[in-house]
């Protein structure tokens, strides 16, 4: 079905009720209509009605006294199920699990979602001082380790499509796409640090990131290349071979 047919049978009540959904989403805390009328260009009445359909089928909660909105228990327990389906996820997760164990320091599964880099999942470092949540966060793709890797994996045709083509560094997108790794500071919020490796599916394409979150004072040169790099590497050849991506082990028999 093409993009055409497709939206030939898009309702736009349904399709009001989403945007309502996703900006309540994107807010980092709970939000009054009024806010979320202004951000999506509804009415308050409008938004309103949306959302108290939304509470009443437990996808969406007001805080009595303030009159502000959060997500609901039926939106996570529907984004679990998701989750617990995706075979991403279920591939990642054992190995997400050894290379915090073997590191000691978070690690996420990052995603791309439009230009944007999803972080979708984490395992949280054992470690007194952590790095606040990101899970649920989307940076635009050029402006987080984890999404460098993407835009480094595209052909310079897909790249040419991105919004801010003017910004990208095509050199540093080929040298993170022939060293496998790339490596972010303060970007996902000040003195944090950030280490990123492709996940490939079979086809060579890029599935997803591993990346490491963590404080840049525990970072030096001692511990990047002797401790994380490798076991960040190891980690996402062996993601990528669960994706049926051999490439990695293919070319280490031909050296």
């Amino acid at each position: 079905m093409t993009t055409r047919e497709k939206e030939s049978y898009s309702i736009h009540s349904v399709e009001n009720a989403l945007d309502v959904l996703e900006a309540l989403c994107d807010e980092p805390d709970e939000v009054q209509i009024s806010r979320l009328s202004e951000k999506l260009g509804m009415t308050k009445t409008s938004v309103f009605r949306l959302l108290a359909t939304f509470e009443n089928r437990g996808y969406v909660e007001r805080e009595e006294q303030s009159g502000r909105y959060r997500l609901g228990i039926s939106a996570f327990e529907v984004g679990q199920k998701l989750l617990s389906r995706m075979h991403l996820l279920r591939d990642a997760r054992p190995v997400m699990d050894m290379l915090v164990r073997n590191c000691q320091e978070s690690v996420y599964l990052v995603i791309q979602r439009g230009t944007d880099a999803l972080f979708l999942e984490k395992v949280e470092t054992p470690q007194q001082v952590k790095i606040a949540s990101l899970v649920g966060r989307r940076y635009p793709l050029h402006a987080s380790s984890a999404g460098r890797i993407f835009l480094a994996h595209q052909t310079d045709s897909e790249l040419k499509k991105y919004p801010v083509t003017d910004v990208l560094d095509l050199n540093e997108l080929k040298e993170i796409r022939e060293c496998g790794w790339s490596r972010g500071q303060n970007e996902l919020g000040e003195g944090v640090a950030s280490l990123s490796a492709p996940l490939l599916n079979s086809g060579g394409g890029v599935a997803g990131s591993l990346c490491f979150v963590l404080p840049d004072y525990r970072i030096n040169k001692e511990l990047l290349e002797g401790l994380l790099l490798p076991n960040l590497i190891n980690a996402g050849h062996t993601i990528s071979s669960k994706l049926g991506y051999l490439g990695h082990y293919l070319r280490r028999e031909m050296a």
